[in-house]
């Protein structure tokens, strides 16, 4: 059996048509928030003293099942895909009501959502791990579902 490189870039069977290079960039990304926002959620939650904030637990409790759940991914990374969709989303979504306005009006730089600014821009790496024909026809169009649905 002889490896080419040109098999990462297309679509396999193995995978349900997606392509290797898409399964191996989810993986990295699983890897990631489960070892590193894993860490530190894991760490602020288990360290935390005196009564929680509510919103802001909320917001501890939810990062950390996200990061423990991609540990899934690391193993089943098309089953566990909508948590990667959710984190394009929100960030997204952060990036457009939140920075987005301050960054327009020259007022960004120095203000509190700097930091997390500069975090949510790295969400161009679960953009590009995401295998989009996957997620549309798995997620939103799928054309053996709708027959089943009729009949």
């Amino acid at each position: 059996m002889t490896f080419s490189p040109r098999y990462i870039f297309q679509p396999s069977a193995k995978y349900d048509g997606v392509r290797p290079i898409n399964i191996y960039l989810l993986r990295l990304l699983y890897i990631l928030m489960f070892f590193v926002l894993g860490k530190e959620t894991w760490t602020h939650i288990l360290t935390h003293q005196g009564p929680w904030e509510p919103m802001d637990a909320v917001a501890w409790c939810l990062w950390t099942a996200f990061a423990t759940l991609a540990g899934l991914g690391i193993i089943r990374p098309l089953k566990m895909l909508p948590i990667v969709l959710l984190e394009v989303f929100y960030k997204v979504m952060w990036l457009i009501v939140v920075a987005y306005p301050l960054w327009s009006k020259g007022t960004l730089a120095g203000s509190s959502a700097e930091g997390t600014t500069s975090a949510f821009l790295w969400v161009i790496l679960p953009i590009v791990a995401v295998p989009w024909g996957y997620a549309f026809l798995t997620y939103v169009y799928n054309p053996k579902k709708l027959l089943q649905a009729t009949t």
